[in-house]
C-alpha cells in the first residue's frame, strides 16, 4: 500500500488528523522536499513529533529511481510525504501511476495547499484564478528578466479578468542558500522582476502562509519590490478584475491603495 500524505504548509502540526494517523501507522515513510518544503520545521522535528523515521529522497530518487519506494510498498504499508497537498505536483501523480501499474494499492490524504491558502489569505475568490505560473531565478532559465511563457500566461489571465498565482522558485544544493544549500526567491525579488513588465500593476505578496503570522501586502509591483517580507516561503498574486468583496478584502487584509483598487475593479 502506498499512501500519499500532504503535510500542509508550515510545520509538523500542519498535517491533517487523517494524515497524522496514516503516517504513524505506516511501516515506512518516505518524503521529498524539493518541490516545496515546510519552513517552520525540520525533518528531525517531524520524526520526533510523529515518532517515525523518514527517508528523504532527492529529485532523482523520486522521478528517476523510485524503485526503493515502490518495492517497499509492494509488501509494506508505505507513506510518501510532501509539503502542501499530496497531489499538486506532476511528480507525485507520476509516482502514483507507477505504483498502480505494479498493482500497488494507493490512497491520497490531502493537505492544505499554497493555492487554497493564497485565496483564503488575500480574500480573492478561488474560482476567479486562471493558470498559475512559476517564476524562476534568471540563472535557472539562462536569460535575464521574466520568461516569455510567464508574461504570456499573466496577460492571458488578465484578458479574461482572472487572477494569477505566481509560485516563486526554490533552488536546492546550489551553494547559495540559507538551509542545506537552499535558495528561496522572495516576494520583493519576484516583484522587481515582474515590475520590469508591469511596474504599476496591482499585486499581492503573501509570506509564510500557514504560519501563526502570515503576511499579506497589496500594492504596485514597483512598491512591493522595495519591501522586506521576512522569512520564506513567499508567493505573489496578480489580480484580474475584482468583485466588490475582493476590493474590500484587498483593502482590509492587504492595505491596497484605493486608486489601484478603483482601476482593477470590474
Amino acid at each position: 500500500m502506498l499512501t500519499f500524505v500532504g503535510l500542509g504548509l508550515y510545520d509538523e502540526r500542519s498535517i491533517t488528523v487523517e494524515g497524522r494517523d496514516a503516517l504513524r501507522a505506516a511501516d515506512r515513510a518516505f518524503a521529498e522536499f524539493y518541490t516545496s518544503r515546510l519552513v517552520g520545521t525540520s525533518v528531525e522535528s517531524l520524526e520526533a513529533h510523529h515518532d517515525v523515521d523518514i527517508e528523504v529522497r532527492d529529485r532523482a530518487g523520486v522521478e528517476q529511481h523510485p524503485e526503493p519506494i515502490l518495492d517497499a510498498a509492494e509488501s509494506e504499508d508505505v507513506v510518501f510525504l510532501t509539503a502542501g497537498d499530496s497531489m499538486i505536483s506532476t511528480t507525485h501523480v507520476d509516482l502514483r501511476l507507477r505504483a498502480m501499474e505494479r498493482g500497488i494499492d494507493t490512497r491520497v490524504v490531502h493537505g492544505v495547499s499554497a493555492s487554497s491558502a493564497a485565496s483564503g489569505l488575500t480574500g480573492l475568490q478561488n474560482y476567479r484564478f486562471g493558470k498559475a505560473v512559476t517564476l524562476p531565478f534568471p540563472r535557472a532559465h539562462g536569460a535575464d528578466g521574466v520568461p516569455a511563457s510567464v508574461v504570456e500566461s499573466v496577460d492571458a489571465n488578465r484578458e479574461r479578468g482572472l487572477h494569477t498565482l505566481v509560485y516563486l522558485d526554490i533552488k536546492v544544493d546550489d551553494g547559495r542558500g540559507t538551509d542545506a544549500g537552499e535558495t528561496f526567491m522572495t516576494a520583493d525579488v519576484a516583484a522587481g522582476l515582474l515590475a520590469e513588465e508591469w511596474p504599476d500593476r496591482l499585486a499581492v505578496a503573501v509570506a509564510r502562509a500557514g504560519s501563526p503570522n502570515p503576511v499579506v501586502d497589496a500594492d504596485r509591483l514597483s512598491a512591493l519590490a522595495t519591501r522586506d517580507f521576512g522569512d520564506p516561503l513567499h508567493m505573489l498574486v496578480i489580480p484580474g478584475d475584482l468583485h466588490h468583496v475582493e476590493v474590500d478584502a484587498l483593502e482590509t487584509l492587504g492595505g491596497a491603495p484605493a486608486e489601484l483598487l478603483d482601476d482593477a475593479s470590474g
